[in-house]
């Protein structure tokens, strides 16, 4: 691919990743909550607010890990990839999870901007899956979660579509 090509390539995933497009970001559903509500499941939903963002976090962390670390290994699906508890401890815990989502998923659109990795090249000590592949999955699974947070704030009184 030439340079030019890459370049588009890392600058769509980058707009994938973090930009409001077709859907909300993640800064939309979580920016305003109201702290009662971030553990709180809606009737009829089996996840609260905090589950979804902890649970983001925890995969997206996840497969930045398996991007970067050689010696990655694979937590234990599904229990570590899920909170225990429907609400955080604190604000601490839910700052602390929302910081963290935040500064993994910079880290990782730094990883797709850098240029002397090859999208198209597999992960080392991977599966056969390429950086393109993990790119995509984060962008897929994060967008997939952001729209279950609205659904949640939806039933809990707290999304406005107005937003």
């Amino acid at each position: 691919m030439t340079d030019a090509g890459s370049d588009d390539l890392r600058h769509h995933l980058v707009n994938l990743l973090t930009a409001r497009q077709a859907h909300a970001t993640f800064d939309d559903v979580v920016d305003g909550l109201p702290p009662d509500l971030r553990g709180r499941r809606p009737d009829g939903l089996p996840y609260s607010v905090w589950e979804q963002v902890e649970h983001m976090r925890i995969a997206q962390r996840d497969i930045l890990d398996y991007c970067r670390d050689p010696e990655y290994t694979q937590p234990g699906w599904p229990d570590e990839y899920w909170p225990d508890a429907a609400a955080p401890a604190d604000d601490a815990a839910w700052e602390r999870a929302v910081g963290g989502f935040r500064e993994d998923l910079a880290a990782f659109c730094d990883l797709v901007r850098d240029a002397s990795i090859d999208l198209h090249a597999t992960v080392p000590n991977g599966d056969g899956h390429t950086y393109l592949r993990e790119a995509m999955l984060v962008a897929d699974h994060n967008a997939y979660h952001i729209g279950q947070i609205v659904v949640i704030r939806r039933q809990l009184g707290a999304w406005s579509d107005a937003g």
